[in-house]
This record gives C-alpha cells, structure tokens and sequence, in this order.
C-alpha cells in the first residue's frame, strides 16, 4: 500500500514538473516573438533585380534618366554596366520608373530608348507625373465590339464583319450608324483588308498596361509596361502627406536650377514606398539649424588646422608686402556659411530625426579679412537628435577647392530606399577632379555606412 501511495505522489511530482516547464517555455517563445516583431525589419524584403536611377526633370517637362545602380540577389552592380549587351538591363525599353521625392510618388517614367555618350549612359522615355489623367487608349470606335442582347450568348464581331443577326434586332435601332461605314467600304475595296487586318486581335498594338512575357522565365526582368491600375492607387499615396513635399521641391528646385533632380526606383516586388521626410515645426527646425551649423563650425575649424601650414604659408606673403607681423595669438576663425541646405528625414518610421546639413564657407579672421581668399570650404554633415534634443554625429566631410582631388564634396539628393525593404538610404553625389559618382549610405546607430559607391566618371 505505502508503494502505491509513493508512487502516486511521485507521478504528480513529475507531471506538475512538466507543466510548470511547458508553461515557461511558452512564456519564453511569447517574450521572443514580441521582441522581434518590435525591433524586427519588415519581411517584405525584395531580393531584385530592383534598379536606381536619377531623373532629370526639365522645367518643359521632358525627363532622362541616368542608371545608378542595380540591386541583384542582395548585391549592388553598376547599373551602367550590368548586363550590357550593348544596352544595359536597367535601361531596357518597356522598363518603368517610379520617381519618389523623400518617397513621395511623383510619376511614372517610361523608357523608349537609351544611348552612350561619352561613356555615360543615359536613357529618353515618356513622364507621366501623378495625379495626371491616364493616356487614352488609340482604339477606335469602330474597333470597340457590338453589344447585343444581354440575355444572349457572347458573340466575337469584327468592325468591317457583316450585318448583325435577325435575332439581334435591338441592335438595329441606329441603322444610320451604320450605313455610312458599309457604303465607305463599298466605295474603297483596296482599303478595306487592312483595315480588318488592323481591327483583329492578334495585329492590334498592345495597349500600354499589356506586359510581353518574356523568353526565359528563370531570367529577373524590372519592372516592364505601364500598368494604369498600378499608378492610380500611388497617385493617390502622393497627397497624404503633403507638408513635408513642398519643402524638398522647393529645396531641390533652387539646388538644381531649372531641372529637378528625383531618385527613381524599377522594381516589380519589394516593399511600398512610404514618406521619408520628417514633419518638424518652424521652430523646431530653426534649433536643429543652429546646432547643426555649430557642429559644422568646429567641423571647419578642424579642418583648417589640418591644413593650416599651408594657409599660412599663402597668406605670409600678403602680410609681409603690407609691413604686418604675425600676432602672438591668434583668433579663433569664424566661418562665413553659403548655400545653406538642411534637411531632416525619418528613414526607418521610428520618429526618429536624422539631420543632414550641406553647405559652402569661407573662414574669416577678424569677422571680415579671409584667411585664404581664394580658397572655399564644402561641409555635409548628418547627425541622429535623440530623444533629448542631442545631436550624435554620424558623418562629416569637409573639403575646399585646392583639395577636390582627393576629397570629394559631397551633394545630397535625397533618402530613397534602396534595396527595397521599407528603410531610407541616402543618395548623394560626390563631385571631385575626376569627375562625379554616386553613393548610397545605410544610416546606422553611430555611422553612414556605404552600401555602393560608384567610380568617378567624366564631369
């Protein structure tokens, strides 16, 4: 009896064991599965081919395109050059470009043809930007079938076909309709084969929205055709958040001039494009401006030690034909800023500021007299504002012009994503000696970290 009882107990024992393991088990897997769907990246990732590009948006509304870069399987190719067979993949015709300002969508851009001119591709097409009204379609209304009774079997006709059946007589009721074509026809015998050939289905233009199946279906294609069911719905994205846009045209627009600069995505997966710009208040953005533009003093200042034997040295002989001697201490340089550009993005949907800064200096002594006349800086600067107003930065570079040929300034375009999983990059344009090239960065916690820098390549 008592060998019983213990083993009674002994079998309670171990299943209450069991039970309160499984519990915590499954309390363990819950905690992990919240962690991970409050930190985790989206899962809509796009593996490619997703292509990048730069419209080139003139004030008369024609647009080009120039490739950036290709994103295959996770890895970035010169856009230019992958698959260039002679024309490159990412400016095949048929092929079509989203444009996204901060993005925003903007239009559609389709390519017709491309060319090379002086070893930089460059590719022509059709813009049709949001909110336009879709292109109509070039049938004509004779081509359009002819209803008959609803109650009735379908029936394919031709626009040249005979006339209808004695069962369809509703369809009679507009005989005037009709006699004009069938007297035309009657007069003009040579003409009327081809226009039946015309009318059919097979030797019809395919409309726009059609999409040719391509040869290879392993083979990756970009985004091809116009799809008008697609646009409309990102036609409509583009207003919802309208304070941030006009800011980045406005910006971009006395950048560039007459022409615009929009990043332009191809890709036929991937996540949807979200807004990227961050909706700060007027004073808000006059404090990230003020201690942005402090950050970039002692950025120069630095920069000006760095190089100041040789300052020194340009601006000895100028002090000796006026009978000056150097004084015992020097004071502090105070830089001049130009073409001051701020612009402050939310790239990972966080709320989270991240600032970036561009503009043009010259370093004065005594508030009026420049060190080095001739010789101008170009600062970019990006900076993460935490929660506490504190700005942590993330990257700098500041150049002048005696030193373009080994540091290149650098000119942001704007945040795009550039690999296609939900998250702003930024794309910027590096301008040296050489020539000019692009270059994404992935902003991380304390760095920009490049994702594809292109190789300089002709002014």
């Amino acid at each position: 009896m008592w060998l019983f009882a213990f083993h009674s107990l002994l079998y309670r024992t171990a299943r209450q064991a069991v039970i309160w393991a499984a519990v915590l088990l499954f309390a363990l897997v819950l905690a992990l599965t919240g962690a991970n769907a409050q930190y985790g990246r989206p899962a809509k990732v796009s593996k490619g081919p997703r292509a990048l590009g730069l419209l080139q948006l003139a004030a008369n509304g024609k647009a080009h395109l120039i490739p950036i870069t290709i994103m295959v399987d996770g890895r970035f190719y010169d856009a230019a050059a992958y698959k260039a067979s002679p024309v490159p993949m990412a400016l095949q015709p048929e092929t079509v470009y989203e444009a996204l300002r901060a993005g925003i969508s903007q239009g559609i851009f389709t390519i017709s043809d491309a060319r090379n001119s002086n070893d930089n591709w460059i590719a022509d097409g059709t813009w049709v930007p949001a909110g336009a009204a879709p292109a109509k379609s070039t049938h004509t209304a004779e081509a359009s079938p002819v209803l008959g009774d609803n109650d009735a079997p379908p029936v394919l006709r031709r626009p040249s076909s005979e006339k209808p059946n004695s069962e369809n007589k509703p369809a009679e009721s507009k005989p005037p309709e009709k006699k004009p074509a069938e007297s035309k026809s009657q007069s003009a015998p040579p003409t009327s084969p081809p226009a039946i050939a015309s009318g059919t289905a097979t030797s019809a233009p395919p409309p726009a929205g059609e999409i040719p199946a391509p040869e290879d279906k392993d083979h990756p294609v970009l985004r091809r055709g116009i799809p008008a069911r697609t646009t409309q719905p990102k036609k409509v994205e583009a207003p919802a958040n309208q304070p941030p846009a006009p800011a980045a045209k406005a910006k971009f627009t006395g950048a560039t001039g007459a022409v615009q600069l929009i990043p332009a995505v191809s890709d036929a997966d991937g996540a949807d494009p979200r807004p990227y710009a961050y909706d700060a208040k007027p004073e808000q953005m006059q404090e990230f401006r003020k201690k942005m533009l402090a950050l970039a003093v002692v950025e120069l200042r630095a920069r000006a030690r760095q190089i100041g034997p040789a300052a020194a040295e340009s601006v000895a002989p100028a002090r000796a034909a006026r009978g000056q001697h150097r004084p015992a201490t020097e004071p502090k340089l105070q830089p001049n800023f130009e073409d001051v550009q701020l612009r402050v993005f939310d790239l990972s949907n966080s709320n989270e500021p991240i600032l970036v800064l561009t503009a043009n200096a010259r370093l004065l002594r005594h508030s009026t007299e420049p060190v080095t006349p001739d010789l101008q800086y170009f600062i970019t600067l990006a900076a993460h504002s935490d929660i506490n107003g504190d700005l942590r930065k993330l990257f700098s570079s500041v150049t002048d012009t005696g030193h373009l040929d080994v540091i290149p300034r650098m000119e942001l375009i704007d945040a795009v994503d550039a690999d296609g999983d939900g998250r702003g990059d930024l794309l910027f344009r590096r301008i040296s000696d050489a020539g000019s090239a692009f270059a994404i960065y992935r902003v991380t916690s304390d760095q920009l970290w490049p994702l594809f820098e292109r190789t300089p390549s002709g002014p």
